[in-house]
C-alpha cells in the first residue's frame, strides 16, 4: 500500500479549489460502480448458470436416451444419464455460490459507503468553514481599503482647507479626519483578525484534506485488493466446475471402456433367440397323387419328404378311369 501519492498530488493554488478533492471522489465513485457492475454481473451468471442447470437436468430426466438398449451397453447410458444429472445439479450449486459471492461484492460496497461518508461530511463542514471564511477575511478587506481611501481623501481635504477663513470648517475637516483615523485602525484590526483567522481555518482544511486523501486512498487500495480477489475466486469457481464436469465425464469414458459389442450381441441372442431349425423346403405336390393331402407348406409331419424319390410319370392308359387325358374333354362353345 503506497499511503502518499493522494496528499501529494491533488492540491491547488487556489485556496477556494476542490479540484484535487473532486477528483478524488470522482474515482472512488468510478470504482463503486465497477464494483456494482461487477456484481450485477455475478447475478447474472448465477441467472444463466442456473436457468442451464436446470434445463439440463430437465433433459437428463425427461428425455429418453436409448431407452432400449441392454447390457453393456445400457450400463454406459444409465452412467451417462446419471452424470448428467450431477452435472446440472454441479450447476445449480455454481449459480448459488455466485450469487453468494454478488452478496459480499454488495456488503462491501456498502461498508464502504459509510466509510466514506464520515470522510465527507468532515470534507463538506471544512469547505464550508474555509470558504465561509474567505468571503468574510475579503469583506473586511474591502472595509478596510474604503475606510483606508476615506482616510487619505480627509487628509487631502485638511491640507486644501490649511488656507481657509473658516474655522468652524476646519474643525469639521479635522474631525473628520480623525474619526477616518480611527475607522482605519478599526478596520485593520478587524482585518488582521479575519486573516488570521482564515489561517488557522487553512491549516484545519489541509489538515482535513491530508487525512482524508490518507482514508481514501486506503480505502482505494482495499477496493482494488478485493475486486481482484473476488474476480480470482470466481474465475477458480467457473474452473473448478469444468473440473468437476470432466471428472463426472471421465466416469462415462470408463463405462463405455467397459462395454462390449461380443457381449451385447450374445445377451441380445441368448434372450430373444427363437431357436435353430429353419424352415424345410416347400416341395412341389400333385393335384392328383395320392399324397395330395400331406402337410400344408412350411411344416412336417410323418415321413422326412425331403427323403423320398422323384415322383413318378404319369402313364397313358385310357382305361383308367382315375386318370384323363386332355383330349378327353372338350370346351363348348356358346
Amino acid at each position: 500500500m503506497t499511503g502518499s501519492l493522494f496528499k501529494a498530488n491533488f492540491w491547488s493554488t487556489d485556496i477556494l479549489s476542490t479540484t484535487g478533492y473532486d477528483s478524488i471522489i470522482q474515482h472512488l465513485n468510478n470504482g463503486r460502480k465497477n464494483c456494482k457492475e461487477f456484481e450485477e454481473f455475478l447475478k447474472e451468471r448465477a441467472a444463466i448458470e442456473e436457468k442451464y442447470g436446470k434445463d439440463l437436468l430437465s433433459l437428463s430426466r425427461k428425455k429418453p436416451c436409448g431407452q432400449s438398449e441392454i447390457n453393456t451397453l445400457k450400463r454406459a447410458l444409465e452412467v451417462f444419464k446419471q452424470q448428467v444429472d450431477n452435472v446440472a445439479q454441479c450447476h445449480i450449486h455454481l449459480a448459488q455460490t455466485l450469487r453468494e459471492e454478488a452478496r459480499k461484492m454488495e456488503d462491501f460496497r456498502e461498508k464502504q459507503k459509510q466509510q466514506r461518508k464520515k470522510t465527507e461530511t468532515v470534507m463538506d463542514a471544512a469547505h464550508k468553514q474555509r470558504n465561509l471564511q474567505f468571503k468574510k477575511t475579503m469583506d473586511a478587506k474591502k472595509i478596510y481599503e474604503q475606510k483606508c481611501r476615506d482616510k487619505d481623501e480627509a487628509e487631502q481635504a485638511v491640507h486644501r482647507s490649511a488656507n481657509m477663513a473658516n474655522q468652524k470648517q476646519q474643525e469639521k475637516l479635522f474631525v473628520k479626519l480623525a474619526t477616518s483615523k480611527t475607522a482605519v485602525e478599526d478596520s485593520d484590526k478587524a482585518y488582521m483578525l479575519h486573516v488570521n483567522t482564515l489561517d488557522k481555518v487553512r491549516e484545519d482544511w489541509q489538515s482535513e484534506h491530508i487525512k482524508a486523501c490518507e482514508v481514501l486512498e486506503a480505502q482505494e487500495c482495499e477496493r482494488i485488493n478485493f475486486f481482484r480477489n473476488a474476480l480470482w475466486v470466481h474465475v477458480n469457481q467457473l474452473s473448478q466446475q469444468c473440473v468437476k464436469s470432466d471428472d463426472m465425464y471421465e466416469q462415462v469414458r470408463k463405462t463405455l471402456e467397459m462395454c462390449s459389442i461380443e457381449k451385447d450381441i450374445e445377451y441380445f441372442v441368448n434372450q430373444r433367440k427363437t431357436g435353430q431349425i429353419p424352415p424345410a423346403p416347400i416341395m412341389y405336390e400333385n393335384f392328383y397323387c395320392p399324397q395330395r393331402n400331406a402337410a400344408p407348406p412350411g411344416k412336417t409331419t410323418g415321413p422326412n419328404l425331403a427323403r423320398r424319390g422323384p415322383l413318378p410319370v404319369p402313364k397313358s392308359v385310357p382305361d383308367d378311369p382315375d386318370y384323363s387325358l386332355v383330349d378327353d374333354y372338350s370346351l363348348l362353345y356358346q
